[in-house]
């Protein structure tokens, strides 16, 4: 934050990556998540990642948890204000100097949970609250070392609510989980969902 020039340089590497970034799209077990929601079984969706997938997916913001942000807005350091990154990005491309927010003229940076940063204390009690309400708890594609984030599934566990793992390779969670399925989610997650709801 203090260097001006790391701040330049930081901006154009979000510029040069902006394009796979916001070209990205969701697969088979975003989508099914998103209708998993649809369906009306579905008590939230707490992620790690800040790819924003989830949201194009479908899923609603009322039922989405992004723990560390998303990667698709900026974030204003001083008053909070949000607005797509493109649009950052757009004012760093005119003047080569890293975007200010347009209410307060603070630094914007990108909404995502930067390394030293606590995550928001708000979304971790909807994750926490979320997983005190489940009937069933899918740890999906996380290798389940990151906390806080990693202890979101074991409120729901520690219930003696059925809970499954699905990552390829182990998990610290491994022994605790009611099912383990050492698989691609995309092999486990839509095929499963499309048998929920073609079952009556």
């Amino acid at each position: 934050m203090a260097s001006e020039e790391a701040r330049i340089e930081y901006w154009a590497f979000k510029r040069d990556s902006f394009p796979a970034f916001r070209d990205a799209e969701p697969n088979a077990t975003h989508l099914a998540i998103a209708e998993l929601e649809r369906l009306g079984r579905l008590e939230a969706v707490v992620t790690q990642n800040v790819d924003g997938l989830h949201r194009a997916a479908g899923s609603s913001a009322e039922r989405l948890i992004e723990l560390h942000g998303t990667g698709a807005e900026g974030e204003c350091i001083g008053c909070k204000r949000r607005e797509p990154l493109g649009a950052c990005l757009e004012r760093f491309e005119a003047t080569k100097e890293p975007p200010r927010c347009a209410s307060c003229d603070e630094l914007m940076q990108p909404a995502v949970v930067m390394f030293g940063q606590s995550l928001d204390p708000a979304n971790l009690r909807r994750a926490n609250a979320a997983a005190g309400r489940a009937d069933l708890v899918l740890a999906l594609g996380s290798s389940l070392t990151v906390t806080p984030a990693a202890n979101v599934p074991l409120v729901t566990a520690e219930r003696g609510v059925p809970y499954v793992v699905v990552n390829r390779g182990a998990t610290p969670h491994d022994e605790l989980a009611t099912v383990k399925l050492d698989m691609d989610v995309d092999d486990v997650v839509p095929p499963a969902v499309r048998e929920l709801a073609s079952s009556p």
